[in-house]
């Protein structure tokens, strides 16, 4: 399937990192997703119901983050890329998650992760 739907700069703000001051204060996550999807079906029908619907989508990866509360940007790109999958039905999906700030001589750091089948 070549149909993607994509969030792209999800702000998520969440307690993340390994260091005790970063427990005690929360950051901001930077979210870019890309799902396979088949948009043919709601692009025939017009039909809101047979699209996947970024806005939940978007509030599942903040309230996901947020209840997690990851040490590693590792272990939230995997939890979330199953929740994700599990929850929405999707077989195959790309997601970057950056960390503005970690490293103050680079705009972000982050990870990039795909799973399931194209």
């Amino acid at each position: 399937m070549a149909d993607i739907v994509f969030i792209e700069g999800l702000v998520v703000e969440t307690v993340v990192g390994v260091y005790d001051w970063e427990r005690q204060v929360t950051q901001n996550l930077v979210i870019d997703l890309e799902m396979a999807w088949d948009n043919s079906v709601p692009g025939r029908t017009d039909e809101v119901a047979d699209a996947l619907d970024y806005a939940a989508v978007s509030a599942r990866v903040e309230t996901c983050l947020q209840a997690l509360r990851p040490q590693l940007l590792e272990h939230g790109a995997e939890e979330l890329a199953r929740v994700l999958q599990d929850e929405f039905g999707i077989a195959w999906l790309r997601l970057a998650m950056r960390k503005p700030g970690a490293v103050p001589a680079a705009t972000a750091v982050g990870v990039r992760i795909e799973r399931g089948v194209r």
